[in-house]
């Protein structure tokens, strides 16, 4: 994705005042809703850690993480950070690297992710869901950065 031109929906004033800090609460409890984990990566200006609920996607063996909205902050400074951050639940923190994968790479995790959280994050993927056609997946690719976790 091109930084000099990234894809970004900004959330709503529910999801930012109500829902993200419902489930980031949830998940610093220690209660998953739905795979949630609260990201954590050094700031890419400040340094300081930020945070921010995620759904964590595993499909077979491999974990990866979605950026519904496009080139969030946390993509970000992920990227600047050459993706190492921590996932937690609860008290439970779990450093990893991700990597980023090209938009070749991104269609099944992206009709993946479609299906579990259509519900929740559809509304980002431009009318594209898990049952969209191929052509279609591959047009939303380069808007939604995915990065596979591996952890440390």
């Amino acid at each position: 994705m091109n930084e000099s031109a990234p894809h970004y929906k900004q959330p709503g004033w529910f999801t930012q005042h109500v829902f993200n800090p419902a489930v980031a609460g949830l998940t610093k409890l220690g209660i998953s809703v739905w795979g949630s984990r609260v990201l954590r990566v050094r700031g890419r200006k400040s340094g300081e850690m930020r945070s921010n609920p995620v759904n964590l996607l595993t499909v077979g063996d491999t974990q990866y993480l979605v950026a519904p909205r496009g080139t969030t902050q946390w993509v970000r400074n992920l990227r600047a950070a050459d993706g190492h951050g921590e996932l937690a639940l609860g008290k439970k923190v779990t450093p990893f690297v991700g990597v980023e994968l090209s938009d070749e790479d991104k269609p099944d995790i992206l009709r993946a992710y479609l299906k579990r959280w259509k519900a929740e994050v559809g509304v980002f993927f431009d009318g594209v869901s898990a049952d969209s056609p191929a052509e279609d997946v591959a047009r939303i690719a380069p808007l939604h950065p995915v990065f596979r976790i591996s952890t440390q």
